[in-house]
Parts: C-alpha cells; sequence; structure tokens
C-alpha cells in the first residue's frame, strides 16, 4: 500500500524515472514516512489505553521492594512494554530509589525503556521485517538484564546525586486512571497521540530524510568502505559515531534500513542503532541531574562495550541470518 502510493506521487504524478537518484530518494521519504507515521499513530493510540492503566507511578510501586532475578525480568520487561523516553528517565529514576528498588534493577528498567518499547518493535517490523525486529529485541533485552548485574557489582549509589535520596515523589493524577468512560479513555489515548507524535515527528522526517539520501545518492561501495567489513575497528567506530546524535527509536528505523540496503553489515547497524537510542550524549547530559560523573561513566562504557560485542558477534554470524 504504502509503495504503492510513493509510486503514484513520485513515479506517475511527478514523473521522476525509477532509475534516478532523485526519483529513488524521493520514493523512498514518501513511502517511509506515510508507513511511519501510519503505524506510529495506530500503535500509539492503542497503547495509550494501556497507558490508562500504567502510569509511572503504578511501574513504581509494582517494583517497590522487589530485588533479585524476578525483578529484574519484571523492570526489563515493563521497560519493553511502557514507551518511557529519555524524558522520564528523572522521575523514574527518582521513584524507583524512593520505592527502595535496587539500582541495578532500576538500571534495567532505565536501559530496556528506551531501546525496546511496542511502538518501535512494531515499526521496525513493518520497515525492515521481523527477524531483524526479533534480533534487536532480544539482544536489548539481554543487555538490560546483565546490566542490572554488571553496574550493581559497582555498588553506584554512592555516586547518586544527595538530594536523589531525600526526595519523596508525589503521586501523579493521570486523568481518569484509565477507571472511567470509554470517551475518557479514547479523549486520553487521542491526546497520547498528539503529544507523542508532535514530538518525534521531527525525528521521523530527519531519519528519513537521512536514509533517503543514502538510498539515492550515496553509492553503495562508498557506505561499504566507511562501514568496513564487520570488523570490530568499524562496530566501535559505528557506535562513536551513535553517540553525538540524538533520536528515538523509531527516528533511527529509516537509517538503519537504509544502511542495510547498501550492505552494511547487520552487527554493525544493530551497534549503530543502539548507540543512537540508548548511549546518545542529550540522555546523558539528561542522567546526570541525578547521577554522578562516576556512575554515567560507568554505565557508558558498560552500554559501549556491550554495543560493541553485539555487533561483532552479529557481524560473525551474519551469513546464516
Amino acid at each position: 500500500m504504502f509503495d504503492a502510493l510513493a509510486t503514484l506521487l513520485v513515479y506517475d504524478l511527478a514523473g521522476l524515472a525509477p532509475a534516478s537518484r532523485l526519483g529513488a530518494a524521493l520514493h523512498f521519504f514518501v513511502m517511509d514516512v506515510a508507513k511511519i507515521l501510519v503505524l506510529l499513530t495506530a500503535v500509539i493510540y492503542l497503547m495509550g489505553w494501556l497507558r490508562a492503566l500504567l502510569t509511572p507511578e503504578k511501574v513504581r510501586a509494582m517494583m517497590r521492594g522487589r530485588s533479585g532475578p524476578g525483578a529484574r525480568l519484571m523492570a526489563v520487561g515493563l521497560g519493553a512494554v511502557t514507551p518511557f523516553c529519555s524524558c522520564s528517565s528523572i522521575p523514574l529514576f527518582i521513584g524507583f530509589v524512593e520505592a527502595g528498588i535496587p539500582l541495578g534493577v532500576t538500571l534495567s528498567f532505565l536501559i530496556a525503556s528506551p531501546m525496546v518499547n511496542q511502538v518501535a518493535v512494531v515499526v521496525l517490523a513493518g520497515v525492515i521485517g521481523w527477524q531483524m525486529t526479533l534480533i534487536y529485541v532480544l539482544t536489548g533485552l539481554s543487555i538490560a538484564f546483565i546490566g542490572g548485574y554488571v553496574l550493581q557489582a559497582f555498588r553506584l549509589e554512592r555516586w547518586v546525586e544527595d538530594y536523589v535520596w531525600q526526595i519523596r515523589m508525589g503521586e501523579a493524577q493521570l486523568a481518569d486512571n484509565g477507571n472511567g468512560s470509554l470517551r475518557a479513555r479514547h479523549d486520553y489515548a487521542w491526546g497520547e497521540v498528539r503529544q507523542i507524535v508532535g514530538r518525534i515527528w521531527k525525528y521521523v522526517f530527519i531519519g528519513v530524510g537521512i536514509g533517503a539520501f543514502i538510498h539515492g545518492y550515496v553509492p553503495a561501495d562508498f557506505v561499504a568502505k566507511i562501514a568496513g567489513d564487520g570488523s570490530v575497528l568499524s562496530v566501535i567506530v559505528a557506535v562513536l559515531a551513535g553517540v553525538p546524535l540524538y533520536s528515538d527509536a523509531v527516528g533511527v528505523i529509516p537509517v538503519a534500513e537504509a544502511l542495510l540496503a547498501k550492505g552494511v553489515p547487520i552487527g554493525t547497524v544493530l551497534a549503530f542503532m543502539m548507540a543512537v537510542i540508548a548511549l546518545s550524549l542529550p540522555e546523558m547530559l539528561i542522567l546526570r541531574r541525578v547521577a554522578k560523573w562516576p556512575l554515567l561513566g560507568i554505565f557508558a562504557a558498560y552500554l559501549a562495550v556491550s554495543f560493541v560485542l553485539v555487533g561483532v558477534i552479529f557481524n560473525a554470524l551474519r551469513s546464516v541470518l
């Protein structure tokens, strides 16, 4: 459907040739923008009903007093189904600490939540297929789960800002709390669509624009030369390239799609995606408000090493993927 729409607008109405660079780039842009925005609207609306029942305060209450593997599994699972972005990092961090949740469990949630959420999963599957989506989800959840144990070993509590331990968060009341009429839930879900799409549409356009430029104008051999052959060094460069960027999972998907189409190894693309989403400089600066530099350094180092390992492993296995 989206391919047909792009073909109608770009090739039939605009008269551009499919073989031309501009035609190929615009076809990619129109198709992916339409596909992503439609999927975003549908998924966010449906998940708005879930958000009416599962607020950050309820997530905190569910996690209160829990520890051990069960708590980490719950933290990772909740991170995957709750679409909380970096703007929610500080209140969630403070709320988890106030609730007595171990810091390792809290960090597992903070890793999983931006990297793996239902909106990104549906959009990713619609753009590049379920196989890579499953790979991305499983690796992201594994990094979050293992990270809880690794990071807890460093006793990071000593590097949480002092004021965090003194805060007692009030219970923010979500309109209707999911207990009212169907009309109220519809209004809340539609409000979520307007708020979230209104916040990230520009990242969708930027991401698709970059992807369209790569798709139409950047020769495959040039991309392959820059990305390398899947070596450790090329994966490290991909992770470092993602750090200064800022996007959510939806915005970076079109770029990943274009890179894959140009022959960049899957591991390198996965490492780049994860770095943009979970290791970006803006994300670290937001967390700096509640965590001291040593904590941030260890947190970022764990993520960077994990992403490089993911890239190297999947590049080695790309012949069977």
